[in-house]
Order: structure tokens, then sequence, then C-alpha cells
């Protein structure tokens, strides 16, 4: 019994409780944007986590399509079979926050010997990724990445050509000068 309490002593002692744990995304996600995060309009997203830095998705946009900083992140006209779309886009924050039980433990013993804390700051731990959310829609505000949107299948390939485009592309200007005729 005593070797029981000691390996559970030692497994509380140096184990985390995760509170909150952020989505791990290889390529993407597609779902609905509200269940992603409660903030964002309730239309399907092409969701993807962005390793570059902040506002690199808003500077390759404005570059590509040469937006001059005017509706960069909403309705953004696209074509697509000549057809065209909207593409409006969110950045997001998802965060991985962990309870640490040593400095708990570790205050908890100070406290009890009439001494002030000293760990207060390590309790929890926060880590955070950042994700892109795309939603595309028609001309008449349908949502193109709905499961029953008609060209819902050349639109998820536009998007994903979009976002490779993205990730492999330092220079935003050749995105520019690619469009052109």
């Amino acid at each position: 019994m005593k070797k029981f309490i000691s390996y559970l002593i030692i497994i509380i002692t140096y184990s985390c409780i995760p509170l909150k744990i952020a989505p791990s995304i290889e390529g993407e996600k597609i779902t609905n944007a509200k269940k992603f995060k409660k903030d964002l309009p309730n239309f399907y997203g092409f969701i993807f986590e962005d390793t570059k830095k902040a506002n690199e998705f808003y500077n390759f946009i404005n570059t590509k399509y040469n937006l001059k900083h005017i509706n960069v992140e909403s309705n953004v006209p696209i074509i697509i079979n000549n057809n065209t779309y909207y593409l409006s886009f969110f950045e997001r924050e998802r965060t991985t926050k962990t309870l640490n039980l040593v400095p708990i433990a570790i205050d908890a013993d100070r406290n009890s010997k009439g001494k002030d804390p000293i760990l207060e700051d390590l309790y929890t731990s926060r880590t955070g990724s950042w994700y892109l959310v795309l939603t595309v829609t028609d001309p008449e505000i349908k949502d193109c990445l709905n499961p029953n949107y008609p060209q819902r299948e050349e639109i998820i390939k536009h998007l994903k050509m979009l976002r490779d485009e993205y990730f492999t592309t330092s220079n935003y200007m050749e995105s520019y000068l690619k469009m052109k005729p």
C-alpha cells in the first residue's frame, strides 16, 4: 500500500492536467467556422494552421489581388472557372492550457509552513497556435463550402492551391505577377 501511495504521489507531482487543447490540423479541415471559434460567422470554413508571422496572409492577399489595403479581409472577389466568388478570412488563435501540479504542491507546502508562495506564475502554462479560417460566398451570399453547394469541390481545390501558394511564396509580388495575363 505504501508503494502505491508513493507512486501516486510521484505521478501527481510530475503531472499536468490539460484544461484546453488546441487542435492539430494536418493540411486543412473544412468545418463550420462558428464551431471552431464562436466569434466567427455561421459558414463553413477552410481552416489551416498558419506557421508564418502575424499579418502575412493579409499581406499575401493584399498583394496578390492588388487591393491597396481596402477590404482585404472580407469579400475579396476571386474568379474560379469564370465565376466570381467572395473570399473572407479570419486569423484566430487557439490555445493549449495546462494546470501544473508541481508548482502548486511546492507553494502549498511553503504556505503550510507560513511562507509566501513563489511559483504562482507557473500554476498554469499556455501555448497557442494560429489558424486561418477562409470562407467563400457566391454573389447570392450562399455558403460555397457547404457540402450541398454544387461547385464546392472546385472551390476547395482553388483554396488548397491558394494555401500552397501562400506557404511557398516569400515575395508576394510574384503572386500578383502570376495573375497578370
